[in-house]
């Protein structure tokens, strides 16, 4: 997700996606830790993206 877009979100909405995106992350890492992912990358892509929204809802 790009910062701009993420900008465009209220705050309601930023707690939503962030709580969303935390569990899939815990999901991705139990699934790797069983069997590995293909694409392992998805797992510091999250993390990031959880890092962004976080950002912008501490600006906002």
């Amino acid at each position: 997700m790009k910062t701009a877009e993420i900008k465009e979100l209220s705050v309601q909405d930023l707690q939503e996606r962030i709580a969303a995106e935390k569990s899939k992350l815990a999901t991705m890492k139990v699934q790797h830790a069983v069997s590995p992912l293909e694409n392992p990358s998805l797992i510091k892509k999250t993390r990031r993206d959880i890092a962004r929204m976080l950002t912008v809802l501490r600006q906002k």
